[in-house]
């Protein structure tokens, strides 16, 4: 650990409360405790990130852009880096990308930060490029975990990442933080190591790896980091480096909030109850008097109580274990009442500290007011970027969701306490965007977050939500205690549209259209102003028996929701559609219940265009089903407990996949069989009324060149005509070409789905008329 510098020395934070107002409402900053972990004050508000003294490297200023090169160093009067990020994403520098937002953050903090972007991985050599860092590496794979980006949900390889300069694929190692650790100390062995990102907060503890078919151990643990960042973690990245530059050791401080330390003694006086003391009615262990053992949990103090999650070895041969693990993790998920939480790795333990304070509005808003060039590096030229393309135009203007869906990775790393930013931060960006982007045209090309529509909103009563322990605000019905208001929203949309230069804001987040029921006039306004075409929203399901894995409301709410905006439609004399998502071969879906969608889907016009099955990503409730089989959302019982049916083998999921494109001829062989196999082959011919036709088009299916079963015509030669089918406002298309699933952006990680488009359905197996190009017209769906 190199020595700090004099100056430095009267920066340490040493946990002291701040008690200092909230700028904004001249309330105190609601937060959590700092200080060693047997210093820990239950009432103590979280410190302003804003309000620490900076480092003396703030006389440097600020950079046009974080450097990438020690040309760039040289260009700002720099000898050496304090942090340097090496991050798996071309560098973007603007608020919706995470290197951007620590090194931006850091750099007000009087820091000098530079960028490594998309290193090669082969040696230690482009580890050096900045030199050797004053303080610590920052390293984070990327906007999305390496694994999804690289691999699709039959664990293909992508060939395309949208967060790499033309799209090229192949440019970051599987397993980035890993690979990127094991780099940075080979470069230089004393320089610490601290992880971040969603890749290294999805995989903090045992994880079940889809890609592997395994459970992995912690990524602090196989990354050989000294400390691991999770979830949004402004607050722990601030107090840590300030520390670090004070002289402490990142792998010595351990009682920073949402951070993971590996250790191998409990501190003196600390009280460590199993996990199944927890939890009613598991009957995992045996234990002689259980609600005694809650009682004296119940009774310990808080602040130094861990919860102990089985081992790495033991969730490794037992998947109920690990079941009830994935549940105790996310019922320690809420700030105002989650415990320290405790596994054992070998002859260690990883220290899982409690879940980061969420920031304060003044806090949101000055980290996306801070100097953003926003803009790629121009070290990348005139290459294109999707993942900029996508939100160069578009405004954030909240984190969180309290949705809860059990496949969703949003929650897991953002939490669900909504963090808003303020009416003027966000009319300002919109303002910026007008004078200072390139490009801008008067589009708004989006403004929301991980949903389109829980701005503001928030627990009526902040004590009930300190106490809370839902896994959903909304499931499986809305929370009375829920303040779904969308007066605020609404208020923000008329002033957004009435800034100069602004000729339309489109909302392209994904909708909550279980709490936009609640307010007919935000369903109102949105239809009239904000939705050109068609809006996305996402069902999921038809099922209860699948949604209720996923932690979804029923058909019903939607079709209600349907009910509405399309009234408001005509209202306004616009015609538009809703493009629904499903999501195929999700845990506890059936082959029946694949089919039920299908024929939903049939008769509501809607044929998927794009779909993919159920991707179990790192820590989501979902994946532990996929895995153990059985159902998280409830406690676990070993020899009783209910049994989450899952489709595995790619048999099985590409059949599940293929009731979602029930009008694809090349599905229809497969559709047929399964369709005999459920007893309902009445769904099988020529009728509307009909799933799939009995007989099948020459070239497509089995019968086609090289399929088995391949009908040729009399004089021998198989057929070269294509056959093609009509997708709604998409013109013609061939049938049997397979759909590419873009990229995410942003940090959520969810499964991926089916988009749909809605429109009239024709004929199972007759050939679409091709209308004169004059007629056609063309959508984005």
């Amino acid at each position: 650990m190199p020595e700090a510098r004099p100056e430095a020395q009267n920066f340490a934070q040493n946990g002291t409360c701040n008690l200092a107002k909230n700028a904004m409402n001249n309330e105190p900053v609601k937060g959590a405790n700092s200080g060693k972990l047997a210093k820990k004050e239950a009432d103590c508000d979280a410190k302003n990130i804003f309000s620490y003294r900076k480092y003396w490297a703030q006389r440097f200023g600020i950079a046009p852009f974080l450097p990438m090169s020690r040309e760039e160093m040289d260009l700002l009067g720099w000898d050496s880096c304090d942090v340097i990020i090496v991050t798996g994403d071309a560098y973007v520098d603007h608020p919706s990308f995470g290197m951007a937002i620590m090194g931006r953050l850091l750099e007000a903090q009087g820091f000098r930060v530079g960028i490594i972007a998309q290193p090669e991985w082969s040696d230690s050599e482009a580890f050096k490029a900045l030199g050797k860092p004053n303080l610590y590496y920052g390293v984070t794979g990327g906007n999305m975990d390496s694994m999804i980006n690289r691999y699709t949900a039959d664990r293909r390889i992508r060939h395309n990442d949208s967060y790499t300069p033309n799209d090229e694929g192949g440019k970051r190692p599987d397993r980035s933080v890993i690979v990127y650790s094991q780099r940075c100390r080979e470069a230089y062995k004393d320089v610490p190591i601290v992880i971040g990102g969603i890749e290294a907060s999805l995989r903090r503890t045992a994880h079940y790896d889809y890609w592997s078919d395994k459970v992995r151990r912690s990524v602090l643990i196989d990354s050989k980091a000294d400390i691991l960042l999770y979830g949004n973690a402004e607050r722990a990245i601030v107090d840590l480096t300030h520390r670090v530059a004070a002289g402490e050791a990142p792998k010595d401080i351990d009682d920073i909030r949402g951070t993971v330390v590996a250790r191998k003694e409990i501190p003196e006086g600390w009280t460590v109850a199993d996990m199944t003391d927890i939890d009613d009615d598991n009957d995992l262990h045996h234990i002689p008097d259980r609600a005694e053992a809650r009682k004296k949990l119940r009774d310990a103090d808080k602040n130094k109580t861990a919860v102990r999650l089985p081992s790495y070895e033991e969730v490794i041969a037992d998947k109920a274990l690990y079941a009830q693990a994935s549940r105790v993790v996310h019922l320690e998920s809420n700030a105002g009442n989650a415990r320290v939480m405790v596994q054992k790795h070998g002859d260690r333990d990883i220290w899982i500290n409690q879940p980061p304070i969420p920031l304060t509005t003044p806090e949101m808003d000055g980290v996306f007011d801070l100097t953003y060039a926003r803009a790629p590096h121009p070290i990348y030229g005139d290459a294109k970027l999707a993942a900029w393309d996508m939100i160069r135009f578009s405004v954030n203007i909240m984190r969180g969701c309290f949705g809860g869906c059990s496949f969703c990775s949003i929650t897991e790393h953002e939490g669900r306490v909504i963090q808003s930013r303020s009416e003027e931060s966000i009319l300002k960006e919109i303002e910026d965007i007008r004078d200072k982007v390139d490009g801008f045209t008067g589009q708004i090309t989006d403004m929301g977050g991980p949903t389109a529509n829980m701005y503001r909103m928030a627990c009526k009563d902040d004590k009930i939500q300190k106490v809370c322990r839902r896994l959903s605000c909304v499931y499986p019905d809305v929370c009375k205690n829920l303040d779904t208001s969308h007066e605020s929203l609404i208020q923000l949309y008329r002033k957004a549209r009435d800034i100069k230069g602004v000729k339309k804001i489109s909302i392209q987040s994904g909708l909550r259209y279980d709490i936009a029921v609640k307010s007919p006039t935000y369903i109102k306004e949105l239809v009239t102003h904000h939705v050109g075409g068609y809006l996305k929203i996402a069902p999921e399901h038809t099922e209860e028996r699948a949604l209720s894995k996923m932690m979804k409301p029923g058909i019903g709410t939607y079709e209600r929701f349907k009910s509405m905006f399309d009234a408001a439609a005509k209202k306004a004399g616009k015609e538009l559609y809703l493009i629904p998502y499903f999501i195929a071969a999700h845990p506890g879906c059936e082959d029946e219940d694949m089919m039920n969608l299908a024929v939903w889907l049939k008769q509501n016009g809607f044929r998927a265009d794009q779909v993919q099955n159920f991707i179990p990503s790192p820590m989501a409730l979902s994946t532990a089903m996929y895995h153990s089989e059985r159902n998280p959302l409830r406690p676990i019982r070993r020899h009783s407990g209910e049994v989450v049916h899952t489709a595995k083998g790619m048999k099985q999921r590409r059949l599940h996949k293929a009731f979602l494109r029930y009008h694809d001829p090349e599905n229809w062989p497969i559709l047929r069989d399964a369709l005999r196999n459920l007893g309902r082959a009445d769904l099988i011919g020529p009728g509307k009324k009909h799933l799939v036709p009995a007989h099948q088009p020459i070239g497509t299916g089995d019968n086609k060149p090289g399929a088995r079963g391949f009908a040729k015509k009399k004089d021998g030669n198989s057929s070269g005509k294509a056959f093609f089918t009509t997708h709604a406002g998409q013109g013609r298309r061939r049938a049997h070409d397979r759909a590419s699933v873009a990229n995410g952006a942003g940090a959520s990680e969810g499964p991926a789905r089916g988009a749909t488009a809605h429109g009239k359905a024709k004929s199972a197996g007759k050939p679409a008329r091709r209308k004169p190009s004059g007629q056609r017209r063309r959508t984005r769906t």
